[in-house]
C-alpha cells in the first residue's frame, strides 16, 4: 500500500509518498508560491533532487504537477496514480468535533470549514487541498484527515477551560485546544516502543520555530502549553508565548497601533527574534552568545528557563515523572539547549549524561544508567503517523 501525505498551507503544499510495507519514504517534496508563480522541489529516496520554477495558479495545478513527476519521465516512481491507495491530510484545527483521525466526506469538510474561525490561516488551505485532490485524483480515492488538535481532546475541563466568563465557552467554544498533537502523539508512542512501557508519565517537548510542551499520562494528554491558538505557551522563534493579557492594550496605547497590529507583533516579531534582535535561528543565537552578545544570551536563557518551568509544573500535574522527550528542530539538534534545560533537574530524578547528549542527533537516551527519570531525544515523524492513521482507517473500510 502506498499513501500520499499532504500538508497544505495557503501558498504551499508539502507532500510525501510512503510505502506502507516498509514505512519508507519513496519521494517527498514541496510546491511553493502557489498563486504567485510557482516553484517545486522534489526529492527521491535515492537522493536525486529535482527543482524548477513553474506556474501554480491554484493547489489543483500543484497536485497535477506532482502527479506528473510521480508517474512520468526518467525519475518516475509509479506507473499510474491508481497505485496510490489513499491520501492523508494534515488538519490543524478539529475543535471539539474531532478527537481522532477520520475519513473525509462532505460532512467532515463542512465541519472543517465551520471551524475556520478558530484557525483562519490553517483550515481553509486544508480544504483547498482536499478539493484539489478530488479534482486531480477523482472521487474514488479515499482521503483521511489527521488533526493537530485531536490528541489533546483527552484534557480534562480543569486543564482546557479559561478562567473567563463561562458564556464565552458556551457560545464560542473559546478554550485551550493545543497544537502539535500529531508530533506529541508520535514521540510518546515511540517512547513506549523503545522502553516497552505504555503506562508512563511523560513530558514531551516539541521545540522548533513553533514550540509546545505536553503532559501525557499512560498515552493520554492531560495538559499542553499552546491554547486557543499557537501563540500561547512557551516563547518561540517569533511568538511571545504566555504574557500578561494587559500588555496588549498597553502596547497599543504606547505605540498607537491597533489590536490587529499588536497581535501581528506578538506572532511575528516577538520571542527569540524580539529579545535578541538578531533572528529566530538558534545557530545564529549561539554564535552571537559566544561573541558576547548579551541579548542573544538572554533570549536563549529565557527559552531554557521556560522549558524547565513547564517540566516542573507538568511533573506536579502528572503526580510524578518517568520520562522527558525532546523533539522538533531544536529539541532534536540543539544539545546545548537540552543540557541547559536538564541542569538542576536532579531533584526530579534526572541524572543527566552530558557525554551522551553531546552531538546526539538521533534516537537516544541521554541520562545515565539507573536515572529514575529518563530523558530522550526522539526525532518526530508526523507524516508517518498521518500515513499510519490513513492506512488503518482505509483498511477497515
Amino acid at each position: 500500500m502506498k499513501i500520499l501525505v499532504i500538508n497544505a498551507g495557503s501558498s504551499s503544499m508539502k507532500y510525501q509518498l510512503i510505502d506502507m510495507e516498509s514505512e519508507k519514504v519513496i519521494v517527498k517534496g514541496n510546491c511553493e508560491r502557489i498563486g504567485a508563480g510557482g516553484f517545486i522541489s522534489h526529492k527521491l529516496a535515492t537522493g536525486t533532487k529535482i527543482e524548477y520554477e513553474t506556474n501554480f495558479p491554484t493547489h489543483a495545478e500543484a497536485f497535477a504537477e506532482v502527479v506528473d513527476l510521480l508517474t512520468t519521465g526518467e525519475h518516475k516512481v509509479i506507473d499510474d496514480i491508481s497505485e496510490i491507495s489513499a491520501i492523508g491530510h494534515r488538519g490543524v484545527h478539529g475543535g471539539e468535533k474531532f478527537s481522532k483521525s477520520v475519513l473525509v466526506d462532505g460532512e467532515v469538510m463542512k465541519t472543517i470549514d465551520d471551524l475556520s474561525d478558530l484557525a483562519p490561516l490553517h483550515n481553509p488551505p486544508c480544504l483547498i487541498a482536499m478539493r484539489a485532490c478530488r479534482k486531480v485524483f477523482g472521487e474514488k480515492i479515499p482521503m483521511v484527515v489527521v488533526f493537530d488538535t485531536a490528541f489533546h481532546q483527552t484534557m480534562p475541563p480543569k486543564a482546557y477551560t479559561y478562567p473567563i466568563p463561562y458564556e464565552y465557552y458556551e457560545k464560542y467554544r473559546l478554550r485551550r485546544y493545543g497544537f502539535h498533537g500529531t508530533s506529541h502523539r508520535y514521540v510518546s508512542h515511540r517512547l513506549g516502543e523503545l522502553t516497552g512501557r505504555d503506562n508512563m508519565k511523560v513530558i514531551t517537548c516539541h521545540l522548533g520555530n513553533g514550540s509546545s510542551i505536553t503532559a501525557i499520562d499512560s498515552g493520554k494528554c492531560i495538559d499542553t502549553s499552546m491554547g486557543l491558538t499557537p501563540l500561547a505557551g512557551l516563547m518561540m522563534g517569533t511568538r511571545c508565548g504566555v504574557i500578561d493579557p494587559s500588555l496588549v492594550s498597553v502596547m497599543s496605547e504606547k505605540s498607537g497601533y491597533n489590536l490587529n497590529k499588536i497581535i501581528d507583533i506578538l506572532n511575528k516579531q516577538s520571542g527569540l527574534l524580539g529579545i535578541s534582535g538578531i533572528g529566530s535561528d538558534m545557530r545564529d543565537l549561539h554564535k552571537a552568545e559566544e561573541e558576547g552578545n548579551e541579548r542573544a544570551k538572554l533570549a536563549v536563557d529565557m527559552l531554557c528557563y521556560q522549558i524547565k518551568k513547564y517540566i516542573g509544573f507538568y511533573s506536579a500535574a502528572l503526580g510524578g515523572l518517568d520520562a522527558v522527550v525532546f523533539t522538533g528542530g531544536i529539541g532534536e539538534n540543539d544539545d546545548d539547549v537540552r543540557e541547559r534545560v536538564c541542569e538542576g533537574l536532579e531533584f526530579l530524578g534526572v541524572n543527566f549524561d552530558a557525554a551522551k547528549n553531546k552531538g546526539c542527533r538521533g534516537e537516544a537516551c541521554i541520562t545515565k544508567e539507573g536515572s529514575r527519570v529518563s530523558v530522550w531525544v526522539i526525532p518526530t515523524n508526523e507524516e508517518l503517523l498521518i500515513a499510519r492513521d490513513t492506512r488503518d482507517i482505509v483498511s477497515a473500510l
